[in-house]
């Protein structure tokens, strides 16, 4: 349950992820619902890290279209090869973007994000969906974030 999450604050990323998955687990295992599943990951990411920005979005009618998040107001659909998500979406592999000024065609859903990185759920070899988080911070991703929110989207049902 969400009020069981307990991370040590004083823990390094890694640790902090390590422990969150082990949650993730066992708040996902038994829940065949994707969307239930996706809103569960995005609070509990937010709750131990404090993303600026933290959701999925859903591969439907050859395009994203935004699911579960945490965060501010969100673009709503994103094309395919398009900003960060459509990119990860095309290449079908996580992206890390350290100054999101710097990436061409990115698509700017607040001001305020600096930094981002996208995850895509992959089944049977076709993206489902993507894990998008981005940062007030600029460089705030690198391979840790990369490798256990990859573990971490594993956990899903699609």
């Amino acid at each position: 349950m969400a009020e069981d999450l307990y991370i040590p604050k004083e823990a390094s990323k890694a640790e902090k992820y390590e422990a969150l998955i082990s949650q993730l687990q066992a708040l996902t295992e038994d829940e065949p619902d994707s969307i239930a599943n996706m809103a569960n990951v995005a609070a509990a990411l937010k709750e131990v890290f404090n993303f600026f920005w933290i959701g999925f979005y859903r591969v439907a009618d050859d395009q994203l279209v935004l699911g579960p998040f945490q965060g501010p107001v969100a673009c709503t659909r994103i094309a395919y090869g398009k900003g960060v998500c459509g990119t990860s979406w095309e290449k079908m592999k996580t992206v890390i973007v350290p100054n999101v000024d710097d990436f061409p065609g990115h698509i700017a859903c607040s001001s305020q994000s600096k930094s981002e990185i996208v995850v895509p759920l992959l089944r049977d070899g076709v993206v489902k969906a993507v894990l998008d988080v981005d940062s007030d911070m600029l460089e705030c991703f690198d391979e840790t974030d990369a490798r256990f929110l990859e573990k971490i989207v594993s956990l899903l049902n699609f």
